[in-house]
């Protein structure tokens, strides 16, 4: 098992964004066994993830990734007691397009409320 770790704190700006999908792609070209299409979902699922918790959770956020065998898990920390929910798409800019995105593209998902607040939004992804 391989382990990656980035913390962002207090930078609610799209450039933690990118510093997550950088990260996630210096991550998985350091495993050398993933396929191309594999690899664009993982940093398509850290993107949403990231980006719903800069959204959501008061701009701290922080990220895992592992490297199982056969998959790699995205676990992503935020401030927020609210879980992600499916929601009709909305034309208007709104969102509604990423939660169901995540869910089509990985295994499978979850979320962990923290008793003493926040949450973890994790999605296990093929390798």
């Amino acid at each position: 098992m391989v382990t990656a770790n980035l913390t962002v704190t207090s930078d609610p700006s799209t450039a933690s964004i990118a510093r997550a999908r950088q990260t996630t792609r210096l991550f998985l070209e350091n495993l050398h066994s993933i396929a191309d299409d594999a690899a664009n979902a993982v940093v398509l699922v850290v993107s949403e993830l990231v980006t719903n918790a800069l959204r959501h959770g008061n701009g701290t956020w922080a990220l895992d990734l592992t490297a199982h065998p056969d998959s790699i898990e995205v676990a992503v920390h935020d401030q927020s007691s609210q879980a992600p929910r499916l929601r009709t798409p909305e034309m208007n800019g709104t969102g509604g397009f990423g939660w169901p995105m995540v869910n089509r593209l990985a295994r499978s998902t979850g979320v962990i409320l923290h008793p003493c607040g926040g949450k973890t939004v994790s999605a296990l992804l093929p390798r």
